[in-house]
């Protein structure tokens, strides 16, 4: 299949410097509209066919041999991107441009992007979490892309940003961001600083998590999820 030659090839200027501004200032970012509707739209329909389809797969949290399923701390549905479609493809080559300049800027020495589609159904959530600990994994910035039309005041499955931490909030500690899910929102925040979670969502939630890393996948295999 041909890429579609008008998709665009990169995020705005602007979006990318409030990015990298928000990385170095305060370990992340929230922007909204940062990527065009129309490739959000096209993404948000990928992975909709996938889901009534029955393509996706209950996520898990450890690594290796400790990978298990947790109802209780996470209850998304995921599929790994492949650059299999054009929509896959387009958004890879936006987020690269995110990734050079970040290297450029920061000098974290980003390699690669791994990133899955993730589906909460009403009621799911994700517990606070690091997406990385510290010395044990190539991941570096996550990225989350939101994929939802609408979302509704009071509907719950927002992501709480916690302050940068070396372990995990207590109650007494309250986020510094509660990020709505709507189409087009990008967040990036350091995997092994920001502890985060999903709040229980009351409607489907849709969007894509991602995880630059210092290296490349061995073999082809990615790297386990936390």
């Amino acid at each position: 299949m041909i890429q579609n030659p008008e998709a665009p090839a990169a995020l705005n200027a602007a979006v990318v410097e409030q990015l990298i501004d928000g990385l170095a200032e305060s370990g992340y970012a929230v922007i909204p509209n940062a990527l065009p509707i129309a490739e959000c739209r096209a993404l948000a329909l990928e992975l909709n066919t996938l889901r009534h389809q029955q393509e996706l797969n209950s996520a898990g949290i450890g690594r290796g041999r400790q990978h298990v399923q947790r109802r209780d701390i996470r209850g998304d549905r995921i599929h790994w991107l492949d650059r299999s479609s054009d929509a896959q493809r387009n958004y890879f080559a936006m987020i690269e441009s995110l990734r050079i300049e970040i290297n450029r800027s920061l000098f974290l020495g980003l390699f690669e992007l791994e990133a899955h589609f993730a589906f909460y159904p009403p009621g799911s959530f994700y517990k606070c979490h690091f997406d990385s600990f510290e010395g044990r994994s190539n991941r570096v910035v996550s990225s989350v892309l939101y994929l939802n039309e609408e979302w509704p005041q009071g509907s719950g499955g927002e992501m709480a940003l916690y302050p940068q931490s070396e372990r995990l909030p207590d109650a007494s500690v309250a986020p510094l961001e509660i990020v709505t899910p709507k189409l087009g929102t990008l967040t990036c925040f350091l995997s092994e600083r920001v502890p985060h979670e999903v709040l229980p969502t009351r409607l489907p939630r849709l969007s894509i998590a991602g995880w630059f890393r210092r290296n490349a996948s061995i073999g082809g295999t990615i790297d386990p999820e936390f």
